[in-house]
């Protein structure tokens, strides 16, 4: 069971990599549970619920940046959970500042979908790439 959850969340991954946002979607639960932390400044922080809210999310995400990298580099999995530990880089379209972090996604899965997941990052980089300049 382990390695098939693992096997899904790549396969979001990938999808996620090449655009294939409907692609992701199809493999979350209609009541999928997507929560990020709250992040002043930035625009798609939270929590989520159902497939339609995350469809959402994505296309915030993709309103708002640009990945520059995106690399899950280690999954680990157990029972219904897959965490995934990696490093992305992203720009900030509305001032063209980037910000780069660790991260570590937890997947919960269960019949073969995605049913939750959370996201942990350096909220303080993401904060700063977004905040506004300053005017005197």
């Amino acid at each position: 069971m382990s390695e098939k959850n693992k096997a899904i969340v790549q396969q979001a991954y990938s999808n996620f990599k090449t655009g294939n946002i409907e692609g992701l979607l199809s493999l979350l639960s209609d009541d999928v549970k997507w929560e990020l932390p709250e992040i002043e400044n930035v625009p798609f922080g939270g929590k989520r619920a159902g497939r339609p809210a995350v469809g959402e999310f994505f296309k915030i995400v993709s309103q708002s940046e640009e990945a520059l990298s995106f690399e899950p580099r280690e999954s680990i999995a157990e029972g219904d959970k897959v965490v995934s530990l990696g490093r992305y880089e992203w720009r900030v379209k509305a001032n063209g500042r980037k910000f780069a972090s660790d991260f570590a996604h937890v997947f919960t899965i269960r019949d073969g979908k995605i049913v939750a997941f959370n996201e942990f990052t350096d909220t303080a980089a993401a904060s700063r790439a977004y905040r506004k300049a300053m005017t005197a």
